[in-house]
């Protein structure tokens, strides 16, 4: 169905793996609407809880691709915006980056709710250097995630920021082995598919709401939004007992 994207279901989680590697995974129109378009359908899918995100080959995905940019500038792209369609996902999405996460790729990396990093990973925005600014919301969740003053360094140099220091400046939640960076997102993924059903996008909503605003407005959303939802929640589907476990009592 896809030609750009390879889509793999599992149990509760979904896997998509960007699929130009010949091109370090260049985003050209025809990805970005396969890739919406599988976001979109997952988002139906009320069994799936988690989607991972990574790029086939030595990279998650190198920004647009250069060779439309030469011919037609960004006119091709500026209806599209992946990174809003990772951001409207209700369920979790989970960043697996190998390899360069390069400008538009890094803008869609910040919009994912967990970034595994591998130790080959690397991240970097180009904008700068040919004279555009972000669009797909770098500006604004990067500067969020690691700080007014360390987002305007990476912004205004385009230097690479790589994986360890990334983990240093909180900007991924773990790094780790080339070899391990699956295993390791599958794994997570399922943790997150395990929970009691229909909690991910709560959950999601409710910290994501939160982080928009003031302490005390944050703390009143939180009161608010616990007292709608569990009004919604029979007691039978309440899960008990020791952590991890299934049953119901």
């Amino acid at each position: 169905m896809y030609q750009t994207i390879e889509l793999e279901r599992a149990k509760g989680y979904a896997l998509i793996t960007f699929n130009r590697p010949e091109r370090l995974n260049a985003l050209t129109p025809q990805l970005i609407d396969e890739f919406v378009h599988a976001l979109g359908a997952l988002d139906a899918d009320a069994e799936i809880q988690a989607v991972i995100i990574t790029g086939k080959g030595r990279a998650f995905c190198s920004g647009l691709d250069v060779d439309i940019l030469m011919a037609s500038g960004d006119q091709p792209f500026r209806d599209r915006n992946p990174a809003a369609a990772i951001s409207n996902f209700r369920g979790a999405v989970i960043a697996a980056i190998n390899g360069a996460a390069a400008t538009g790729g890094f803008e869609m990396t910040v919009a994912c709710d967990i970034i595994l990093a591998a130790e080959s990973a690397r991240f970097v925005d180009t904008h700068s250097r040919i004279g555009l600014v972000p669009g797909w919301g770098l500006s604004a969740r990067l500067q969020r995630a690691i700080g007014i003053y360390r987002a305007k360094e990476l912004e205004m140099t385009g230097r690479p920021l790589f994986a360890r220091e990334a983990e240093a400046w909180g900007l991924v939640n773990r790094v780790l082995p080339d070899r391990e960076l699956l295993p390791a997102a599958r794994a997570m993924a399922e943790m997150i598919a395990a929970g009691a059903p229909g909690i991910v996008a709560p959950t999601k909503a409710l910290i994501d709401g939160g982080s928009r605003l003031p302490l005390g407005e944050a703390l009143k959303f939180e009161q608010d939004f616990a007292e709608q939802r569990n009004l919604t929640v029979e007691p039978d589907q309440i899960l008990v007992g020791n952590v991890g476990s299934r049953g119901r009592r």
